[in-house]
């Protein structure tokens, strides 16, 4: 999979953009500034953004192309972010590290999803948040980008069994507009949540 996003990263364009996700870009204004992970960073736009206004930011991708944007994007915002190229499996973190998680488009196989949403979890301090904004299965109906697996797209189900021990700021499923890169364009059916670490 690492060929994958190394093949779609290798152009010099930045596939999904250099802005921000609009929906995290909004609920970070909302919380304490601290230390947030980006786990499947990508080319880094999420990342540096966060680094721009204030948050101190770890972030991991299995694409040594991505990790190399979003470096130089971070070198171009004047802004410092610290990024491993590494599998979501195999990472590990000290428990309770983090303020905030962001997963941002992160769509892993049904067989492991729930397993690296545990070690998340583990990571994140009591009082954290999760930001979240995934493709539901309406999105099989649009062209705006997204895995073609039903099985690897989120539903509020999947959200509220993974993330059971959460207090639920915000749960929706929504038909926006996307407007990022060029992967990410045009009409877009999502789940967007805010969870905060109860213990």
């Amino acid at each position: 999979m690492s060929n994958f996003w190394d093949e779609r990263y290798g152009d010099k364009e930045y596939v999904y953009g250099t802005n921000p996700n609009h929906f995290l870009k909004v609920q970070l204004h909302k919380f304490p500034k601290g230390k947030i992970l980006f786990p499947c960073d990508g080319e880094g736009r999420n990342s540096v953004y966060a680094a721009k206004i204030g948050w101190q930011t770890e972030s991991f991708d299995q694409s040594i192309e991505g990790m190399k944007k979003a470096q130089l994007l971070a070198k171009q915002n004047n802004v410092d972010i610290s990024y491993q190229v590494a599998d979501a499996l195999e990472i590990e973190f000290i428990p309770d590290t983090f303020d905030a998680v962001a997963l941002l488009y992160t769509h892993f196989p049904k067989e492991i999803r729930s397993i690296i949403h545990k070690k998340i979890i583990s990571w994140l301090k009591p009082g954290g948040v999760i930001i979240l904004e995934a493709f539901n299965p309406l999105q099989l109906n649009n062209t705006s980008g997204g895995p073609k697996d039903i099985n690897m797209l989120y539903s509020k189900e999947i959200i509220l069994k993974d993330f059971n021990e959460f207090k639920n700021e915000l749960l929706t499923e929504e038909t926006i507009i996307l407007d990022e890169g060029n992967y990410h364009q045009g009409k877009a059916d999502v789940v967007r949540y805010v969870g905060i670490k109860i213990q």
